[in-house]
């Protein structure tokens, strides 16, 4: 698979007498429009030709003077009809190719695009981030502004005032849109995520990572540092994530190509690689154990998750830890067996959820994942101490937690008979009590009740699940900090995601538009992936 910097074949077509020139003059007129009569041109006659509208992704072709939009098709319309394959979006000054059905990257276009913005910003007297933003915000019009500079009396003033500090009010810092790079919505939004994770953000603008492969240009960690160098600059403009696209092709090779992917499979596979290639970092060396990894990765992500295998005869117990990153739960409507766990329908609240007639809760899915389950007489084990093959109960809990716990909710069903996506609304909670999903729990339990089944038997009084005491124990608490949605079918669809930037403040991050959204938004959402952080951290 070639990189995304070895071009779009179909550019040639374009690159014929003055095309140099012809480019530069539409970046002039339409895309930076950096003096004030560029900028009233643009106002007055960059509208669709077909409705009229200014907004819709307005694109212009290249190969003659037509504007269109994008969301409405109307530039795909014209680039069918005259054989127009090369459109250049107005706001961001991208190039999509029609033919790739893509955005595409030509060094010497990119270059022409970098030259006139450099222009326009000293045309304007704007910094990068204020273009962005008046770009973003006033696509083109308005009158320009100049940026504030003390006076040397201000300077004076603040030099001898020794209480004052700098600081920012600009308190969307870490928040950037990402360019889809044909269907790329995969990617973008398990990087939001990824960025917006408070302890890997420490990591890499501590500047933690030693690379130690003999082509850095391949590690896939040196450019996730590079990635949040980007997103904590204060630039407001979309980055373009060309080269993180390449590396997750070049180490993931089951995720190359321009169809759309699984964020989940794109989050287990980017923090597999990052895993891999965190070898030279201090952390990954200081574990006591050489078997064991403690990168910045598993130091975050990774758990442990217990495995009890109970014989029905003599009650002997197999106990097996295994590590995890996230935790897959089954949901209501899959062909997989979903035992009813909702504790009522009279508005009780569990673990932070408020539970209504036929609503199913996060809590609900991690009861059912750790719920004892009968193996059966058709999955007898061999038992270490009856020396036969026997029946068995097997139980999942947690014997210890990440510092981030993602939770995956199978929305897709992929069998012989049977591909859907299940589109049931599961109520998920701002914070969260892992207390009674963990291993210690369960085997004081099943000291308690050593001559009862280990399946089949419920805690509840009044119809109502009783929380234990130990819940109140602050280490087992997450806040929720991240939401992947996925909006459409199985065979076509979208995904966005919510982030926190602050305790009360969430942001859509929709590629490359990012808007303010309320808590409302976040809980109203059918959910994907849940990224919950550890509200308390010990420190060895």
């Amino acid at each position: 698979m070639s990189p995304p910097a070895a071009g779009c074949c179909h550019v040639t077509g374009f690159k014929v007498e003055n095309w140099k020139q012809n480019l530069r003059v539409i970046y002039q007129c339409f895309v930076w429009s950096g003096s004030a009569e560029a900028r009233k041109r643009k106002a007055k006659s960059c509208i669709c030709h077909m409705c009229g509208a200014h907004l819709n992704r307005l694109h212009s072709c290249l190969y003659c003077v037509f504007f269109g939009c994008f969301t409405k098709k109307h530039i795909h319309e014209h680039a069918k009809a005259k054989r127009h394959n090369l459109a250049i979006d107005l706001l961001y000054g991208g190039i999509y190719c029609f033919m790739c059905q893509d955005y595409i990257y030509d060094k010497d276009m990119e270059q022409i695009a970098k030259e006139e913005q450099r222009k326009a910003w000293k045309l304007q007297a704007f910094t990068p981030t204020m273009v962005s933003h008046y770009q973003c915000t006033m696509t083109g019009i308005g009158e320009k502004y100049s940026t504030w500079e003390p006076t040397k009396r201000e300077l004076e003033l603040l030099r001898h005032n020794p209480k004052r500090r700098k600081i920012t009010t600009n308190c969307t810092i870490g928040l950037r849109g990402l360019i889809n790079l044909g269907n790329t919505c995969f990617m973008n939004c398990i990087v939001q995520a990824l960025t917006h994770t408070p302890l890997l953000r420490d990591f890499f603008l501590s500047d933690r990572h030693k690379c130690e492969m003999q082509s850095p240009s391949s590690c896939l960690v040196c450019e996730m540092s590079t990635l949040f160098q980007e997103f904590y600059s204060g630039h407001r403009s979309p980055h373009i994530p060309y080269r993180l696209l390449h590396l997750v092709w070049t180490h993931a090779r089951h995720l190359a190509g321009y169809e759309q992917q699984d964020a989940h499979e794109f989050l287990i596979a980017a923090l597999d690689v990052l895993h891999r290639h965190c070898k030279g970092d201090d952390n990954g060396k200081k574990a006591n154990n050489p078997n064991h990894c403690n990168c910045i990765i598993d130091q975050i992500f990774t758990g442990g998750l217990q495995s009890d295998v109970t014989c029905q005869v003599c009650h002997g117990v197999s106990t097996t830890i295994d590590p995890f990153w996230d935790i897959s739960l089954d949901l209501p409507g899959s062909s997989t067996p979903f035992w009813p766990l909702s504790p009522g329908s009279d508005g009780s609240v569990v673990n932070g959820e408020s539970h209504v007639t036929g609503t199913t809760t996060l809590t609900d899915c991690l009861r059912r994942f750790t719920r004892p389950e009968h193996l059966g007489s058709s999955a007898k084990i061999k038992c270490s101490g009856c020396h036969s093959y026997q029946e068995s109960t097997k139980q999942l809990t947690m014997k210890k937690l990440p510092i981030v716990a993602c939770f995956h909710l199978k929305r897709f069903e992929h069998s012989a008979k049977l591909r859907r996506k299940i589109t049931t609304y599961v109520s998920f909670p701002l914070e969260l009590d892992m207390t009674p999903f963990m291993a210690s729990r369960s085997e004081r339990s099943a000291k308690t009740k050593k001559n009862l089944p280990s399946f089949g038997k419920e805690s509840r009084m009044n119809g109502q699940y009783q929380q234990p005491a130990d819940s109140l124990n602050n280490d087992n608490k997450y806040s929720l900090f991240a939401v992947v949605n996925h909006q459409g079918t199985l065979e076509s669809g979208h995904y966005t995601s919510f982030i926190r930037q602050h305790k009360d403040q969430w942001f859509k991050c929709d590629d490359a538009i990012i808007t303010k959204a309320s808590i409302k938004d976040v809980l109203d959402s059918e959910g994907y992936l849940l990224f919950y952080h550890k509200q308390f951290l010990e420190y060895e």
